[in-house]
């Protein structure tokens, strides 16, 4: 498949020229960000170990309050699938702010939400949108995941929940309930009942310890087991929550056949089948929707970041006979967001376009074949693995792990993620003891700008092993 170039690029303000054209600094401390820790909530997070004060930003770069240029390959965590301040998306918020349009509307209906309702079902496959409904939930994707979770229950009649180690759903006490990391749970105690975790199929980390075909053999006959087992001590559940490509648990894909095999029995044995496309959503895995790699459909699709065109905005798209809720058993004051309906709708129209999906594939190959070739000359790149723009490298240290692979390093990971800051390069780290980088650029970013984030990961993670090996930092 060609790459096909966006006709229109987000701004000409910031160029690549520009970004390599400045010299790498380090990242000193200003008011702003003294002002940030003194204020905000101990919570706050991503300012910790991305310590940035942002004033302006296009497509894919973004400059701070002093000056410097980065590349955004962070972008929201997703949410900016056409990059910051795209001309589509600001033209379509102005075009609202000019029409007098109510901005807030509850769950009324307008001549904007009714076209982002269109834009959306002629996007999902034909089948799936021909019985769907859709709801509008709080502006969140974990608001959307406890929308699903609810009609689930309420539609089957059941009340237990399967999840997969590993999975990334949200922070509210109900999907936290669904999260594998053991970290933001272990203070608060009881969390939702009736949730069950299942073994996802990570390859390079296998669960049960065999991998390949045998390891998604291995998967599909535990999960039946549990389903038809009258022993099995797991009461028949309402739904199966699933990430296609796994995001914060280590951007790990769940292979073709494994999926299909999980709706078959979804299905076999009256399982709603919940797929989570808060990330993945929107071109960014090279199709439209992820689900779309294994030619399935879910029972219910949650939709975020992405669809609102870089402003909050989640929706539920379920079959029809799920339908069974009654009025208002999910509201929340924020679900009629006019200005994310709009942006949201002339973004999904652009992506589909400027085929960005299949411009993301392209751009995602050329990505993993070069961080690939670095691992060739670098051991402590122990996986290379992703989906079109959604592409995570697990750092791996010399001291064994268990008897297949090395052992997380989650100092190296940590000190590349700082390494790649001080040469502009904005990474995020997720999976197992957050020894995963991963990236997650916008949709836009082109081959060029593809060499150039590879050959300055390349210097960061020199200057990272020179780091945590206590010797001299250089800095090409």
């Amino acid at each position: 498949m060609e790459s096909v170039q966006p006709r229109s690029s987000s701004s000409a303000t910031f160029t690549l020229e520009q970004f390599r054209h400045q010299a790498p600094r380090e990242l000193n401390t200003n008011p702003y960000l003294q002002r940030q820790a003194a204020r905000e909530s101990n919570a706050r997070s991503y300012p910790r170990r991305i310590p940035l004060a942002l004033q302006e930003a296009h497509g894919l770069y973004v400059r701070d309050t002093q000056g410097q240029l980065f590349m955004d390959c962070l972008a929201g965590a997703g949410t900016l699938a056409l990059g910051h301040n795209h001309p589509v998306a600001i033209a379509a918020m102005r075009q609202t702010l000019d029409s007098g349009l109510p901005l807030h509307t509850l769950d009324l209906t307008t001549p904007v939400k009714d076209r982002f309702v269109e834009d959306l079902f002629n996007a999902l496959p034909e089948n799936f949108a021909r019985h769907a409904r859709i709801q509008f939930c709080g502006p969140t994707g974990a608001d959307g995941i406890e929308a699903a979770l609810k009609l689930a229950r309420i539609a089957t009649g059941r009340k237990p929940i399967l999840t997969f180690s590993g999975g990334y759903h949200g922070m509210t006490l109900g999907t936290l309930s669904l999260m594998g990391n053991l970290g933001p749970k272990q203070a608060l105690g009881s969390l939702m009942a009736d949730v069950q975790f299942l073994p996802y199929p990570y390859d390079y980390r296998c669960p049960f310890g065999i991998g390949g075909e045998a390891g998604i053999d291995a998967g599909l006959h535990f999960i039946e087991q549990l389903l038809s087992d009258p022993e099995s001590g797991v009461l028949p559940p309402a739904a199966v929550v699933v990430e296609v490509v796994q995001g914060e648990g280590g951007v790990i894909p769940a292979p073709v056949r494994w999926l299909q095999g999980l709706r078959q029995l979804t299905r076999k044995y009256g399982v709603a089948l919940i797929i989570d496309e808060v990330q993945t959503g929107l071109g960014r895995t090279g199709k439209l929707f992820a689900f779309q790699h294994a030619d399935i459909e879910p029972d219910i699709l949650v939709l975020s970041k992405a669809i609102g065109g870089g402003l909050p905005l989640a929706v539920m798209v379920y079959r029809e006979e799920l339908d069974t809720w009654k009025p208002g058993s999910h509201a929340g004051t924020f679900r009629g967001n006019q200005m994310a309906m709009a942006a949201g709708g002339a973004t999904l129209r652009h992506i589909i376009s400027e085929n960005l999906p299949g411009h993301a594939e392209v751009m995602g190959q050329r990505l993993m074949e070069q961080l690939r070739q670095l691992q060739g000359e670098y051991p402590c790149l122990g996986q290379v693995r992703g989906r079109g723009l959604m592409v995570g490298v697990e750092v791996v240290s010399d001291t064994p792990g268990d008897s297949r692979v090395p052992a997380a390093d989650t100092a190296l990971a940590q000190a590349i993620q700082r390494q790649c800051l001080r040469l502009g390069v904005i990474l995020e780290l997720g999976g197992r003891h957050g020894a995963v980088v991963r990236f997650l650029p916008p949709l836009i970013i082109q081959a060029e700008e593809i060499d150039v984030l590879v050959e300055l990961f390349r210097v960061a993670l020199n200057n990272a092993l020179a780091e945590t090996k206590g010797r001299a930092l250089h800095i090409a």
